[in-house]
């Protein structure tokens, strides 16, 4: 359940689970997509007068792609959240996430919080495996599979030197 009442935060610490399937519309732009379901522990507790720490562990598979075949890649990921949450006009404290909750709000829902910090850790680089040989530059192909049958592209800096044996087989 990751939509807490904060009147029951203020009586005590609340635990938090829930559990964001990859269907779930708050990942349809796309930018994450999610192999597995997401899943989140945590304990959310007041931390002052319109403040609320929640301490949380998400864990996933993403889908994401090899930055050198662009072939499809499953990524186990696990991250830990310490975030906090403070009432509108509250200040913020910089050395820990802060979400501001906005006016007369009862219901706290963590999932937006949730997504937001999944999308800051995805992964940037990730790589199918270390001997990934990649896409070929001029036709694409991935060289994975095989050779591309591209013939390789000649080096410019060598026309000197190819110039020279030239006007040495004439001199012959």
């Amino acid at each position: 359940m990751l939509r807490i009442d904060l009147g029951e935060v203020r009586e005590g610490a609340v635990e938090t689970t829930g559990r964001i399937e990859p269907s779930h519309p708050i990942f349809a732009d796309g930018e994450v997509v999610l192999a597995a379901p997401l899943t989140v522990e945590g304990r959310l507790s007041a931390a002052g007068d319109g403040k609320y720490f929640w301490h949380a562990r998400m864990k996933t598979i993403l889908h994401l792609e090899c930055r050198r075949c662009l072939s499809p890649v499953d990524v186990p990921f696990s991250q830990s959240l310490e975030l906090l949450f403070v009432a509108e006009g509250e200040s913020l404290d910089d050395d820990v996430g802060c979400y501001v909750i906005p006016d007369r709000t009862a219901v706290l829902d963590l999932r937006d919080a949730v997504r937001e910090e999944l999308v800051l850790a995805v992964p940037q680089f990730v790589e199918c495996g270390p001997d990934c040989r990649g896409l070929c530059p001029r036709c694409g192909a991935n060289l994975n599979t095989g050779s591309c049958g591209c013939r390789p592209e000649r080096d410019p800096r060598w026309d000197a030197l190819s110039a020279l044996r030239s006007e040495s087989a004439d001199e012959d």
